[in-house]
């Protein structure tokens, strides 16, 4: 071995040791292994950043945004929504729902077409009394295997295609994927919804109703000589930051729990609803001088518990947002007809405006209190909130809401809870009013777990939406127009449309990808031309294969979706895809069979939470620990390799 062969692999080999570690971000290790080829020499300063220009790249890029636009106007959303059946059985409903996320991953990023059905994945498990994670696995590895069937499905399609293209023989089209693709995709979703599922394990939800959140909500009544009388909710947040307590309501004479704003002033006789764990509670009622709840007093014994009674009423005001919000738009139909006829009612006008202006005024004083609610929210693998810490993110500040308690592999915790970095997959449970939550959850970067009704905002957009992706998809199928100018194009259209906001635009480009991508191809571009990558093939070919080409496919296939399990499934599609054209040329075949058995092993990655984020994302709402995932996805990956590898010599002969 040379010199440069030798510094390759040994970065290669310290890059695929931190990726499965998991402790450093993807896209950290993928540019750290950039610039170490480049401070060694392999790569020269000047075309350090030449993978980020690369095809690839750019079409990926351009379906986020192009999901996006999906997702926002609707278009996607009342698809889905009419897609699953209202009755049957629940095999009949997961085999609709996992068939439909695969139909979507095709067209749009396989994460966003997951986050787009996790709630009505949430609303099957609910309707056909199932644990979530029988619903949301089969999902989740449906959307995977959907992404397989176009150019466009899943990245590592894109990367082989950059590949085949930098190896002279042109890129891919847009469904040369889709015969084999397809045929695996069929076979595993079949197996999915009528097997599959059944061998998940029973894992309790990570919702609000299993949260106990009663363990730790205490009351305590702020008496005359409190040192908190006359403070801001704000001042006394500051008081209790060494006792890990925080205040989320304020209960006063009309017994309604209100949010604990921070400008909020406490009054004697307010009762404060504190959140903490039962070994700080002491502390933190002592060090504000607050007063317990009387666990005997005459109203108590009468009506029960305060604590419980209000946490009751915050969880049944979740099953009444739907009832609710019908009212409301029946509230402001009344209101229209009532405009309409002003005229009729001149004399009297002053008068009832007057009265309208009183009870407005109470339905705000109302409000204050009732849109007080418990949610659950899932943290995206591309939200800002991973590795940060919820007292860094000043929650109650910014958005007036609070963090009740975490959901991390099944595992609730609130112990130190304001101090733990929040990682991808995590469920929180969140108190607030509804637009907060709203708000937080789309700035941040979170999937509510709750079943949402069908929303088209535009239906013109939609239909614009759906036009423009449908001739940027034939553009790239019939070879008009390469796919990354294809897709581009298409990106164009959405803005000068305005179906998707300039702003949106760029908050849907998932940065870490882009970074991994771009870096990663700069890397494996140097395997190849140090001739790392022929060695690693020969010594495969000479001492386990034997020399035998559909051998080499089966390792390749397996080897492939060994790492796309540990590692992300783009990073090792990019450095298998060099092994696989190198081991074609020295045995003289067909290099189409190696690249898209490339393709479907870093596509297929089911035994872990970390191979695809998809994966990651269920991982708290289903209550799943990390050795979960091999019992569906350890069949489903040798069913895979059953099917494919016929497929693959057939489709693409050696």
């Amino acid at each position: 071995m040379t010199l440069d062969q030798i510094t390759i692999l040994s970065i290669l080999a310290v890059t695929i040791v931190l990726f499965i570690w998991g402790s450093w971000r993807h896209d950290m290790v993928a540019l750290a292994s950039l610039l170490a080829c480049v401070l060694v020499g392999l790569i020269p300063p000047e075309h350090a950043f030449d993978g980020f220009g690369h095809p690839a790249v750019v079409t990926v890029a351009c379906v986020l945004i192009l999901s996006r636009g999906l997702q926002s106007t609707g278009a996607m959303d009342a698809f889905a929504q009419r897609m699953i059946p209202k009755t049957g059985s629940a095999t009949l409903a997961i085999g609709a729902l996992t068939g439909v996320g695969a139909l979507m991953s095709g067209f749009m990023n396989n994460v966003g077409a997951m986050a787009l059905l996790l709630p009505v994945a949430s609303g099957v498990a609910e309707k056909h009394h199932l644990p979530p994670g029988k619903v949301l696995m089969p999902l989740s590895f449906g959307t995977i295997l959907g992404g397989m069937t176009t150019l466009i499905g899943t990245p590592p399609n894109l990367i082989v295609s950059g590949f085949r293209a930098s190896a002279g023989a042109g890129s891919y089209g847009m469904f040369d994927f889709t015969p084999v693709g397809l045929g695996v995709a069929v076979v595993g979703i079949l197996f999915v919804c009528l097997i599959g599922w059944r061998l998940v394990p029973e894992r309790t939800q990570a919702g609000a109703a299993t949260f106990d959140t009663g363990t730790y909500l205490t009351e305590a009544q702020v008496p005359e000589k409190s040192p908190v009388a006359g403070k801001t909710i704000w001042e006394i947040a500051r008081m209790l930051e060494d006792e890990d307590a925080q205040v989320v309501g304020v209960v006063r004479d009309d017994g309604r729990v209100s949010p604990a704003r921070p400008r909020h002033r406490v009054r004697t006789g307010d009762i404060l609803v504190i959140e903490a764990e039962p070994e700080s509670l002491a502390a933190a009622i002592s060090q504000l001088g607050l007063k317990l709840e009387g666990e005997s007093s005459e109203d108590e014994e009468e009506h029960g518990s305060p604590v419980a009674e209000r946490q009751a009423g915050l969880r049944e005001k979740r099953a009444e947002q739907q009832a609710a919000e019908a009212r409301r738009r029946e509230q402001r139909n009344d209101k229209s007809e009532v405009g309409s006829g002003k005229e009729e009612h001149g004399s009297g006008e002053g008068d009832k405006e007057r009265e309208k202006g009183k009870d407005k005024e109470k339905d705000k004083e109302k409000e204050r209190g009732e849109d007080l609610q418990l949610r659950e929210l899932v943290v995206m693998p591309d939200s800002s909130l991973v590795g940060r810490t919820i007292q860094f993110l000043r929650l109650p500040a910014h958005y007036e809401i609070n963090l009740l308690a975490l959901s991390r592999q099944g595992r609730r915790s609130v112990r130190r809870l304001r101090s733990t970095p929040l990682m991808a997959g995590d469920a929180l449970l969140m108190m607030g009013t509804d637009d907060n939550l709203n708000t937080f959850a789309y700035e941040k970067g979170c999937v509510p777990l709750a079943q949402r009704d069908i929303a088209i905002p535009n239906k013109e957009k939609a239909a614009v939406a759906l036009v423009a992706m449908a001739l940027a998809v034939a553009g790239a199928a019939f070879g008009l127009l390469p796919a990354a100018i294809s897709f581009a194009t298409c990106v164009l259209a959405y803005m000068a449309l305005k179906v998707v906001s300039l702003r949106n635009v760029y908050e849907s480009i998932d940065g870490s990808v882009i970074v991994l991508l771009g870096a990663l191809i700069a890397v494996a571009q140097v395997m190849e031309s140090t001739g790392a990558a022929d060695l690693i093939s020969r010594w495969m070919l000479n001492n386990i294969a034997q020399g035998d080409p559909v051998i080499t496919l089966v390792i390749l296939l397996v080897v492939t979706m060994t790492l796309s399990d540990f590692m992300n499934n783009a990073a090792t599609a990019a450095v298998m895809c060099s092994i696989a054209l190198s081991a074609a040329s020295q045995l003289g075949v067909n290099p189409d069979s190696f690249l898209m058995a490339v393709a479907i092993g870093a596509s297929c990655a089911f035994l872990t939470p970390v191979g695809h984020q998809n994966n990651t994302l269920i991982l708290g709402p289903g209550g799943f620990h990390f050795g979960d995932y091999w019992r569906m996805g350890l069949p489903l990956e040798i069913m895979v390799v059953l099917v494919s590898v016929p497929m693959l010599l057939w489709v693409w002969p050696l």
